[in-house]
């Protein structure tokens, strides 16, 4: 019979030894702890601003490029509106980058990484201003509490002695933000419209972020690659880690998870940020500012939190 023939979803998916089988949320993950330690890796790189974000997105071209070539090979070009969208996402990803690392020389590794993670909010909205995607009840009620608490990790409200500019890199933290929400919504419509292409969209985002970080590096803080070997290695550990592990293990699930939840996840994308900024570079965060961090991950893990479904008892 037609009813004893259909699997049930989850069996299979536990069942299954196929790589397919990872479930989403677990590549979500994974991607986060990849980004996480990115900041670290610019303040260990000892360079400017408009060098780190240029030659974390040249070098990952140089990983990528092979890739999506074997992989266009494999399955043929993506299609002229999927290339569009990845060029777009690119364009937003590059002010993004830009944006992000003048922020950390503001206000720090871990609390840039905790401002840059506005997208908890702006994710979900442009995904439902733009695509319809409805929006938790939870998730509305959570935003007030969401936006107080990263008023808080911003350390506007007190004194940072960490923080050369502190009201500056605070809202170029959020500006960050925004842009890489943008980024986050339009690689989800790409992967949406052609789930065979994830390595060619990411390779595209990140020719077009090159282009941008590279115009807005040259302008602002200038571009230099007459750096120490150590700088080197840290900027290829930036790119391979930060650049290309992260965004193909986003690229692969999030097409798969509702907006809120991808956004949710990549909440552990500052909570490891603020823990690495602890450990790795000294940073000392004040109270207010870790209050803040924890309020943020509450409120969006109450925002997301999926209820209980009484039916399957």
């Amino acid at each position: 019979m037609a009813t004893s023939r259909t699997p049930k979803p989850p069996v299979v998916e536990r069942n299954s030894g196929s790589p397919v089988a990872v479930p989403p949320s677990a590549l979500v993950v994974a991607g986060a702890g990849c980004l996480s330690a990115s900041a670290v890796f610019v303040k260990l790189a000892e360079v400017n601003a408009g060098t780190a974000a240029f030659l974390r997105c040249a070098i990952a071209m140089a990983a990528l490029a092979p890739l999506a070539v074997r992989e266009c090979r494999r399955h043929g070009r993506p299609d002229r509106a999927v290339q569009c969208c990845a060029l777009a996402a690119g364009v937003f990803l590059g002010v993004d980058y830009a944006l992000w690392t003048a922020s950390i020389l503001g206000v720090g590794a871990a609390i840039a990484t905790v401002l840059n993670n506005v997208q908890v909010i702006a994710f979900p909205l442009l995904a439902r201003i733009f695509g319809g995607t409805p929006i938790a009840r939870r998730f509305l009620i959570a935003c007030p509490v969401m936006l107080a608490g990263i008023a808080l990790a911003s350390g506007a409200l007190s004194e940072d002695p960490h923080a050369t500019h502190q009201l500056l890199g605070s809202a170029l933290g959020v500006a960050s933000g925004i842009a890489y929400a943008a980024y986050l919504h339009l690689s989800r419509l790409s992967g949406t419209r052609n789930p065979r292409h994830v390595v060619t969209p990411v390779c595209v985002a990140t020719g077009a972020a090159t282009a941008v970080t590279g115009i807005l590096g040259a302008a602002t803080t200038g571009i230099t690659a007459r750096l120490p070997a150590a700088s080197w290695g840290w900027l290829v550990a930036l790119a391979l880690l930060g650049q290309v592990a992260a965004w193909l293990l986003l690229a692969t699930a999030t097409p798969k998870l509702a907006p809120g939840t991808s956004a949710a996840l990549l909440l552990l994308h500052p909570v490891l940020a603020v823990a690495l900024g602890l450990l790795v570079l000294r940073e000392t965060p004040t109270t207010s500012q870790l209050v803040g961090c924890a309020v943020v991950i509450i409120a969006v893990w109450f925002a997301h939190r999926a209820p209980r479904d009484r039916r399957s008892g």
